[in-house]
């Protein structure tokens, strides 16, 4: 059931005729919308969840490629100075 219809009835329980109760409904959809429009560029999709992460898992990966280079490269220059200072 949609919000709509959901508004519709409880205005027709408390007492309000169809007319009413149908544009207190109408009017409650709209500012929905207005609230929505206003953020709608803030709010991230799944497609959006999806894309970021995978834009992590990327900066994450080259990351450790790098750092796992350096691990080496510092082990190979300790090896290098520790073989010309003996």
């Amino acid at each position: 059931m949609s919000i709509d219809a959901v508004v519709f009835k409880t205005f027709r329980k408390l007492g309000a005729d169809d007319a009413d109760a149908a544009a207190f409904a109408e009017e409650l959809n709209e500012a929905i919308d207005k609230r929505y429009a206003l953020h709608a560029d803030a709010l991230a999709t799944k497609t959006d969840l999806a894309e970021l992460k995978t834009d992590l898992i990327k900066a994450i990966a080259e990351s450790q490629r790098w750092t796992i280079t350096a691990m080496f490269a510092a082990v190979g220059i300790f090896a290098a100075l520790t073989k010309v200072l003996n």
